[in-house]
This record gives C-alpha cells, structure tokens and sequence, in this order.
C-alpha cells in the first residue's frame, strides 16, 4: 500500500474516533472518611463512620468524566465512639453484619460542573438495592506533594442522605427513638494507578 495513502488513512480516522486518557484511580486507604449523621430521640444527631472500605473509578482527563465508581464497605468496622452502641449497630437490629458484611455503592451516572457535581447511583445495603443521589465536588486533580508514583491524586467531597427503612432497617424508628434519615458524609483522596 502506499505510504502517502495510509498516512491520509490514518489522519482522516483517527480524529473521529479521537484519543482519550482515561485513568484507574483507587481510594487511599489512609486519606478517606465515610461518616454518618443520625437523630437520637430527638436530643441530637449522633456522628459515625466506617473505618473500612474500598473502591475505585476511572477519569477521562480530556473530558472529565468520571465512570465505573463502585465503592465497597466493610460494615463491621462501623464506629460510634461507644462499644455498646457499636455492638448493637453490628446486629440484626441494624447492620447484620453477619450476614451482610459488606454494603455496596455503584454509580449510574455522574454530571460534574464547575460549582456541583450530580451523582446518581445504587447502595446495596442488607441485601437491598435503591436509588441514591449524592451532591459532590471535585476538590482537586494534581500531582501529589508528598510522593507516590504515579503522582496524580484526585481529592473528592460529596454529601447526601437516604431512609434506613427503605432497606428494611426499622429499629427505634416508630417512637422516635433512632431517625430513619441517615445523613451521609464523603471525603476521600484517590491515587491514580
């Protein structure tokens, strides 16, 4: 074949199909909060988190889009600050853990803008899956000044809320004891791979 045929081949596609730099990125396990908010009989919220989990997604630079989230947590690491609370909160009353050990967020979609960022997506937890929509930002996307390779890290907020009951959780709920709205509090800094 012609050299000067397959040279004008070559540019007339790959405009259309384009280059695009999409990179894994895996949440740093020592750079991550998931916490919680939930009403205790009315008197105020009380504050937990996981000390667990796992996750990963990619990001397209050129476009900045963000795809393939799945977030996984370990719901025995539950923490309240208070063993007996933290005890209860593993049980059947709540979290299960034995027989749900992990609870589970995979994104649908995500729209970023400059001010806000949309994400829509699916949280398993006691074996029941339902829509959730958190409100996020990306903080920023840079080289890392302490080190790693490769050196790029993504920090990332991200806020939200769901019902306990709509995933069968009702302990408490009924006498106001223990609220249904669980208030969500994400923070974490991804590393890319």
């Amino acid at each position: 074949m012609n050299i000067k045929l397959l040279v004008l081949i070559i540019t007339l596609i790959l405009p259309s199909t384009g280059f695009t730099k999409e990179n894994t990125y895996v949440i740093d396990q020592s750079h991550f909060s998931l916490g919680f908010l939930v009403e205790h009989a009315g008197y105020a919220k009380t504050l937990g988190m996981f000390r667990h989990i796992e996750g990963s997604f990619n990001h397209d630079d050129e476009k900045n889009k963000i795809t393939n989230v799945i977030i996984n947590v370990n719901t025995e690491s539950v923490y309240t600050n208070h063993d007996e609370r933290d005890s209860h909160l593993r049980g059947p009353d709540f979290l299960n853990v034995e027989k749900f050990p992990k609870m589970t967020f995979a994104v649908d979609n995500i729209e970023i803008t400059d001010n806000e960022t949309l994400i829509s997506g699916k949280l398993t937890l006691l074996g029941i899956t339902k829509d959730i929509k958190l409100t996020g930002k990306i903080n920023k996307i840079a080289k890392y000044p302490f080190g790693f390779s490769p050196p790029v890290v993504i920090g990332v907020s991200a806020r939200g809320n769901f019902k306990r009951s709509d995933f069968g959780m009702m302990y408490a709920i009924k006498k106001n004891l223990v609220g249904d709205v669980i208030e969500l509090i994400i923070e974490f800094e991804a590393r890319q791979q």
